[in-house]
């Protein structure tokens, strides 16, 4: 009978364990992707990308180039509230700046034109970023005048 026993043939422990550990990175890494997928759908972002920036005079000011036209579009996957604009690093008041449907926050997918009352010189390069309420940086845009 032990003769029997000793005849038998195995893997040796060396294969045995390669063996494992190769399925156990098979199989986190599997883990890992189906877990990576699940969050991403979890998460929202928020995202303006700037269209165009047309600057422009308005009337009755023809000696004053003093507004920009800065054309938006959320693409990101939540809606985009601009609480803050700046110009060059220089933060513009609520008061010189809105968007043209006067809506609050500009939906996923939409377009709008934020209207920003400031003046500016031809050749002049002009870096317009937009935050939201927390502070977060949601679009720029560099463009010269």
């Amino acid at each position: 009978m032990k003769k029997l026993l000793k005849s038998k043939k195995a893997l040796s422990p060396v294969v045995a364990a390669i063996i494992l550990i190769a399925v156990t990175v098979a199989v986190s890494i599997a883990v890992a992707a189906w877990m990576g997928s699940l969050t991403i759908g979890f998460m929202e972002t928020t995202e303006l990308t700037v269209v165009d920036v047309d600057f422009t005079q308005l009337a009755g000011t023809p000696l004053v180039n003093d507004q920009m036209n800065v054309t938006v579009t959320n693409s990101g996957t939540s809606a985009a509230t601009i609480s803050q604009v700046r110009i060059n690093g220089n933060t513009i008041t609520t008061a010189n700046w809105a968007l043209d449907s006067g809506n609050a926050a500009i939906a996923p997918g939409d377009s709008d034109y934020v209207e920003i009352t400031s003046t500016w010189a031809s050749g002049n390069k002009y870096s317009i970023t937009f935050f939201d309420n927390t502070g977060t940086l949601i679009g720029s845009f560099t463009d010269t005048a």
